[in-house]
């Protein structure tokens, strides 16, 4: 799995961590397999513009992320994480046909915050079950394990596009068809496949998480956490900007799904090595290194439009998430206390999902106005906001 990462540590997890890193995967493929197609289908089939694919991914990202503050706290509130999860992993796959006979963006708008309502509602209480059920020495392990197999989902989902693609002559719309099934076989997998801890986690009396006193117990280091994750997001917009870089540079339409291929491949290789790493680490001095790796990224995809500059810069995206995103999500558990970690999730997701939609609104303008090289040069710049202040933080510590 990686190299100075004891190979036992993957057999300690629980068997719960690979049943939601296999239903995540599931998922992810029935997801990708639309995601790496509808930006080229918006723009070659439905004559959308940057703009209109920047605002409706960062419309439909960040509601996702702020419907995880309702699920988040719900699921604190009853003290049960799995029927949340179901019921938006069950959202997530019953969207899918709306792309396959979206007639306009509207119709694709529609389907994207639907399909994001269920991905809100499911990550909070999935990402609370992790915490809940991986012992803590193991928890940056945990959260890596499930966005490596997540991310293999990732890079499935567009290589199966690629294919049926092909097969069948760009159909666009039998491509989503496709994506359903594996949707759902994910909520089945989840139904039969996950138990979840029963009264352990149960509130001896429930009081609704979202108010003053529960903030309050938050604390400064979950806010910091917080803070961070919304700079992140803000110098990371939506990858739908990587498949439009890639057709700016001539790659044919079935083939420029492979940039996400790229992305996802990097990531999965990277995220389970590197949860496992900041569980031995300063987990600052780490998010500092992601940093500096999407900055590379950023201004490789700035430099070219050529399909080998493009995948460079994909795949160094890749391992900047591979390195990040488990390890934000490994945070928060620390910051937060157990009987409030779907609360905490939440908001941290709400704060995230804001940063999301201002993001991806700036990259399609930009883009649009001055073209794809600002966008990323402009990517650059967040994040060289957000590493001063971590090694800010880093020294004050």
């Amino acid at each position: 799995m990686g190299v100075g990462i004891p190979s036992a540590t993957w057999r300690q997890l629980p068997a719960g961590v690979w049943v939601l890193g296999l239903v995540s995967m599931l998922m992810d493929i029935s997801s990708e397999m639309i995601h790496s197609l509808l930006p080229i289908f918006m723009v070659s089939s439905l004559g959308a513009s940057a703009l209109a694919v920047g605002l409706i991914e960062g419309v439909a990202e960040a509601t996702a992320l702020i419907v995880r503050v309702f699920s988040g706290a719900l699921s604190d509130y009853l003290g049960e994480r799995k029927r949340l999860a179901v019921l938006g992993y069950a959202m997530g796959a019953l969207s899918k046909p709306l792309f396959a006979t979206a007639p306009g963006i509207g119709m694709i708008l529609t389907a994207r915050v639907l399909d994001r309502i269920g991905k809100g509602i499911r990550a909070a209480p999935r990402d609370a079950l992790v915490a809940d059920i991986t012992p803590a020495h193991l928890r940056g392990a945990g959260f890596g394990l499930r966005q490596s197999l997540d991310t293999v989902g990732a890079f499935l989902g567009p290589l199966l596009a690629i294919a049926l693609m092909l097969l069948w002559a760009n159909d666009f719309r039998a491509v989503f068809w496709v994506a359903v099934v594996p949707g759902l076989m994910a909520v089945a997998l989840l139904v039969v496949g996950l138990r979840e801890p029963r009264g352990r986690f149960a509130p001896e009396v429930r009081v609704t998480p979202i108010r003053r006193e529960s903030l309050r117990r938050l604390g400064k280091s979950y806010g910091w956490v917080v803070g961070v994750g919304a700079v992140f997001t803000l110098a990371r917009f939506s990858e739908a900007f990587l498949v439009l870089r890639a057709l700016e540079g001539g790659t044919p339409i079935a083939f420029a799904p492979l940039v996400l291929v790229a992305m996802s491949l990097f990531y999965a290789l990277s995220a389970y090595p590197f949860g496992t790493l900041s569980d031995r680490m300063s987990r600052t001095k780490l998010l500092a290194l992601g940093l500096v790796v999407l900055i590379a990224a950023d201004l490789t995809l700035a430099l070219s439009s050529h399909w080998l500059v493009v995948l460079g810069g994909a795949a160094l995206w890749g391992i900047h998430m591979g390195m990040t995103q488990g390890l934000l999500a490994a945070m928060v558990a620390d910051a937060a206390p157990a009987d409030l970690r779907g609360t905490a999730y939440g908001l941290f997701n709400l704060a995230t999902g804001i940063a999301m939609l201002v993001a991806s609104t700036l990259a399609g303008l930009l883009w649009d106005r001055l073209g794809a090289p600002v966008t990323f040069c402009a990517g650059a710049f967040f994040c060289v906001i957000a590493l001063v202040g971590l090694l800010w933080k880093g020294a004050r510590q």
